[in-house]
């Protein structure tokens, strides 16, 4: 009865505690999903999971078909990875630079798992701050960026990881922190603390803010730290992912709120050369990052 398929359907659940979530991450509609598991309750004549106010919980029935999953899909995982072994050498090197200046989080636990899973690989990290990433893929020195999606690098291989919100960050006793969510006009003569990278690449100022015609004085940090400590000592405002957020939100250094009648979106995607972007152990990454931050990170969607 059991298929790999409802497997890949019980770890989404897991890892996203709702339904709709889960749905898109193996790419069903809620009802097709939820019409899956009921097949497989009333096979098996046991209850899986239970809706609850705090989310999705599963029944120890549930659990034990999903430990079964998270056991058999990292095995398959396995097997393919030595196949691929087997058919080619697939020895070589990553060099990774990140766009993205809140990824660090995530991107130990990312590290770690591919270095287990291709031992032969030599992965790092491009060190210091690169306000043109992508430029870097063309000199050469470096084979894979983890950040948006360019609009003048056709050239480049793409594969999608996710999308996250972008929030706007206010310093706790800030005049707008009643606000269910901030408008363009909200940002009106305050001051804007960004990450030292270009206008035209900041989604809240691309997408919100000129659209709009706001007005607004900028600073920049290179650290998200840094940028964390701005704000909550009320030296402006910020609009950061979601996730990057989140443990300075929790210890009430600052408070988030959406941004837009509709939220503020961004995607993230890894970008290299074509030929790089074809190996199994590029690919082999970027599924490992989406498996990894669809576990650890909070209200992302898969692309």
């Amino acid at each position: 009865m059991l298929e790999i398929r409802h497997l890949k359907s019980l770890i989404a659940i897991a890892d996203t505690g709702k339904l709709v979530h889960a749905a898109e991450r193996v790419f069903l509609t809620q009802s097709a999903l939820s019409h899956q598991i009921r097949v497989l309750e009333n096979h098996y004549a046991i209850t899986l999971f239970q809706r609850t106010a705090h989310g999705i919980r599963f029944t120890p029935a549930g659990e034990r078909l999903l430990a079964l999953a998270r056991e058999v899909l990292e095995a398959q995982e396995k097997a393919e990875r030595d196949l691929i072994r087997l058919k080619s050498d697939q020895s070589g090197e990553l060099r990774l630079v990140l766009e993205c200046h809140t990824c660090f989080d995530w991107l130990t636990p990312v590290m770690d798992a591919f270095r287990r899973a291709w031992p032969e690989v030599e992965i790092d990290l491009v060190a210091g701050f690169h306000s043109d990433p992508w430029h870097l893929l063309h000199e050469g020195k470096a084979d894979l960026v983890i950040g948006s999606l360019p609009e003048k690098q056709r050239e480049l291989g793409a594969i999608p990881l996710f999308k996250f919100e972008i929030m706007g960050v206010l310093p706790p006793e800030h005049m707008l922190r009643t606000r269910a969510r901030l408008m363009a006009e909200d940002f009106a003569g305050e001051t804007l603390i960004t990450y030292p990278v270009p206008e035209e690449r900041i989604d809240v100022i691309r997408q919100v803010l000129k659209p709009a015609g706001i007005s607004f004085s900028r600073r920049t940090s290179e650290l998200t730290i840094a940028i964390m400590q701005l704000v909550a000592s009320r030296r402006g405002i910020a609009a950061l992912p979601n996730w990057g957020i989140q443990s300075y939100v929790e210890h009430e250094y600052v408070i988030a709120r959406p941004i837009g009648a509709r939220g503020l979106w961004s995607e993230l995607h890894a970008l290299g050369m074509p030929d790089i972007m074809v190996r199994p152990y590029t690919q082999d990454l970027a599924r490992i990052i989406r498996d990894t931050c669809a576990e650890r990170l909070n209200d992302i969607r898969l692309l």
